[in-house]
């Protein structure tokens, strides 16, 4: 069956496995929230929240064989989202990150680590999980 979806809706759902629910839900669940999302599942090891057509998953899995991520290993390195509005809203959403378990990245050439022209936030919470967050088309 064919399924009508809209630009920039091909992505169906990330799953992240976090090594402690609580912290997860605080960091993440503040950032996704910021930037648009709704919260969509609660279940007693994970949580979900979803924009549009897509969901992000956070779990605590009993099915873990570590107890923490390493965005530098092979695997996930960083989520990429766009971020609402412009510079301002940017930089105040950084400013209020560490109160949610985030820390600015590259923290001397933002908002321009990812070179000139691409206006962006990248952050690491304290479960060594990275997001970037995009201002525009960039």
């Amino acid at each position: 069956m064919q399924h009508e979806r809209e630009a920039g809706e091909l992505l169906h759902h990330v799953e992240l496995w976090v090594p402690d629910l609580g912290r997860a839900v605080e960091s993440w669940g503040w950032l996704l929230e910021r930037l648009g999302h709704e919260p969509c599942q609660d279940w007693p090891t994970g949580r979900s929240w979803r924009a549009g057509a897509t969901y992000v998953v956070v779990e605590q899995s009993p099915a873990m064989t570590a107890g923490h991520h390493d965005r530098l290993r092979p695997g996930l390195n960083h989520l990429a989202f766009h971020a609402p509005g412009d510079r301002g809203d940017l930089d105040a959403l950084v400013a209020e990150a560490s109160e949610h378990g985030w820390r600015l990245l590259f923290p001397d050439r933002h908002p321009y680590a990812g070179g000139p022209g691409h206006c962006a936030a990248y952050l690491e919470n304290t479960d060594g999980f990275e997001v970037e967050l995009v201002v525009g088309n960039a």
